[in-house]
């Protein structure tokens, strides 16, 4: 096994460094700053950390926290999305959530162990969703999102989500992204929280949208939504980013 100390991985991520993608990329990632983006593609990204999990030791990297660079932090979701072992993937994703800055780190942690163990993943997404952090409240949501919309789902999770109070813009793209998704999965069960006004109007008006744009929901359907679309608010978004 190779031991991959901080510099080690600092030095092949800036090996993998590609300038256009930089520039591109930072233009989307308007809550940090450009000089922390490497420019790093996320396929290049995800094998090195595949290479890393299957031949290296992790562990100094993972202990590092805070790390310094975008790409960093992305490597360090990677590695835990590749744990095995449910409880010490969990512990790890605790562990990190705290640090994650950013919509795009967010997102790409789905860790496949998660669904082994749906109820004990549940209690943490409680704690996840009640937390107050925008980028954990926005996990939270997103692990309801991935994992409790089919052969787990309870609307429950949908008032729990519909529940959900904030004006973080990234936490609100969630819940819209969320009910987009559950209308796709769950029509029936789902269409009465818009039909009801359940959500706050931009919330609601955006889960439109996003639900339209949807190749999964049907041409009926996204008529019926459109007919269901309420006066807009202004909210704006970050540059770079829905």
């Amino acid at each position: 096994m190779t031991e991959y100390t901080v510099k080690d991985i600092r030095e092949k991520l800036f090996e993998m460094q590609d300038l256009e993608y930089k520039a591109f990329h930072s233009r989307l990632m308007p809550t940090i700053s450009p000089e922390t983006i490497i420019g790093v593609r996320t396929p290049a990204l995800r094998k090195f950390a595949k290479e890393m999990a299957k031949y290296g030791e992790t562990e100094a990297f993972m202990n590092e926290l805070p790390h310094e660079f975008y790409e960093e932090n992305n490597l360090h979701g990677f590695l835990i999305e590749s744990m095995k072992d449910f409880d010490n993937c969990l512990k790890e994703i605790n562990r990190f959530l705290p640090y994650v800055d950013n919509w795009a780190t967010c997102d790409m942690m789905r860790p496949k162990v998660f669904k082994k163990n749906p109820q004990k993943l549940l209690s943490k997404i409680e704690e996840w969703m009640a937390s107050g952090e925008i980028y954990v409240v926005r996990y939270g949501i997103g692990m309801l999102m991935t994992y409790f919309l089919e052969d787990e789902f309870d609307i429950k999770y949908v008032e729990s989500v519909a529940a959900v109070e904030s004006e973080e813009y990234y936490v609100k793209m969630m819940v819209a992204w969320y009910f987009a998704t559950a209308l796709a999965k769950q029509w029936d069960a789902v269409i009465p929280f818009i039909e009801e006004k359940r959500l706050e109007k931009w919330t609601h008006n955006k889960a439109i949208q996003k639900a339209i744009e949807s190749y999964r929901i049907t041409s009926s359907q996204k008529e019926y939504l459109r007919g269901l679309k309420r006066r807009e608010v202004s909210s704006e978004a970050p540059a770079g980013y829905e």
